[in-house]
């Protein structure tokens, strides 16, 4: 096993996370609410349904974007 930290790619930032951790927790780690944003991992579309039993592992890449509701 590396020393180094583990570590996936959030909107083109590489952040160091403790794995495995879902994304559900990843997203609450980086202060978002897991209800109010889109994410695309490794290239699909992740459901917020999914996002609890999805497991992040080093290296895995997404973009998230915040939903805003408006009118």
């Amino acid at each position: 096993m590396s020393d180094s930290p583990q570590a996936v790619t959030a909107n083109g930032r590489e952040i160091a996370t403790g794995l495995p951790v879902s994304l559900h927790d990843f997203l609450e780690a980086q202060g978002m609410l897991p209800r109010s944003v889109v994410v695309e991992l490794n290239g699909e579309a992740v459901t917020p349904s999914e996002f609890a039993e999805r497991q992040l592992n080093a290296g895995d890449t997404m973009e998230i974007v915040k939903i805003v509701a408006g009118g």
